[in-house]
């Protein structure tokens, strides 16, 4: 491990120099939220759905065992308590900084992505004909013989939309089984939430796999842009912090040169002085102030 000093690098020390250095990230992120707000109020495209189709979309209209409230707990705020957490047993908020927005351009990345292709899609769920029949009689254009839904227009539009949503933050580490554990247990959770979307007939299993797919790549992808690899030998700290750490090491190397050629100039000048007096005049003194300037 590198000469680190923890809790030296702290919100209240480098909070504000890390923000602005990174104020170009954060309005990303806030271009992502619109996108999504608006991927979200915007209506899917309606695939047609014919009579004869409607076989495989007739399953039970049922409440997901796993709420929808509960899934910005689970893929966000629980990973954000962890990351705080850390940051006070560390003190080091490179880590905490950079750790946070991995975590929200994954799940705002993977978010619009996976939004974007379900209103272009518009691939109905496999309950979509008591979403669109909550009385259980269909109603059919007698030239198109598409459905014409009589159900609740945001239940109908729900009902459009496909390709379920997989973020977690993915972290690998070798030789710590322990630690292999505790990073298998956001995937297991991610799993089954997957799987009980698929129980509860809102996605077919082909949709939950592309899901999967995408959180994964975006996840990995995020990561990858604020940690060195998991198995580096820095892998465990930000490439920022080590950045930072090498700048600084340079900056006390400028300054050690400039100090030692300032200390030489002095002395020059007081050579030069003591020979306008008389009081030295025979010394003559050259210096070499080239190795320090090249930090030799």
């Amino acid at each position: 491990m590198p000469d680190i000093q923890l809790g030296t690098h702290t919100v209240r020390s480098h909070g504000i120099q890390i923000a602005r250095t990174h104020m170009h990230d954060w309005l990303i992120l806030m271009l992502l939220v619109v996108i999504e707000v608006v991927l979200n109020v915007i209506e899917p495209f309606h695939r047609f759905v014919g009579k004869d189709m409607l076989t495989d979309l007739s399953y039970p209209l049922k409440d997901n065992t796993v709420p929808t409230w509960a899934v910005p707990i689970v893929a966000i705020l629980l990973p954000l308590a962890i990351i705080l957490v850390y940051y006070f047993i560390r003190r080091n908020v490179y880590d905490m900084h950079h750790a946070i927005l991995g975590l929200m351009f994954s799940v705002l990345i993977t978010g619009v992505i996976t939004d974007a292709i379900k209103d272009g899609v518009g691939r109905p769920r496999p309950d979509f004909f008591w979403r669109c029949f909550p009385d259980g009689k269909g109603v059919f254009d007698p030239v198109t013989s598409d459905v014409m839904c009589t159900g609740v227009k945001s239940v109908i539009k729900e009902g459009h939309k496909m390709l379920p949503k997989w973020t977690y933050f993915l972290v690998i580490c070798r030789g710590h089984v322990a630690k292999l554990c505790i990073v298998f247990l956001p995937l297991l959770v991610a799993a089954l939430v997957a799987v009980s979307r698929v129980d509860d007939y809102w996605h077919h299993w082909q949709d939950v796999f592309a899901g999967a797919l995408i959180g994964l790549t975006v996840a990995t992808f995020c990561y990858l842009q604020f940690f060195p690899p998991p198995y580096d030998i820095d892998g465990w700290g930000p490439h920022a912090y080590f950045q930072m750490l090498s700048e600084s090491r340079n900056g006390v190397q400028s300054s050690n040169n400039i100090e030692c050629l300032n200390v030489q100039q002095s002395e020059l000048e007081s050579v030069y002085v003591d020979s306008q007096h008389g009081t030295e005049t025979s010394r003559v003194t050259i210096w070499d102030t080239r190795p320090m300037l090249d930090g030799a």
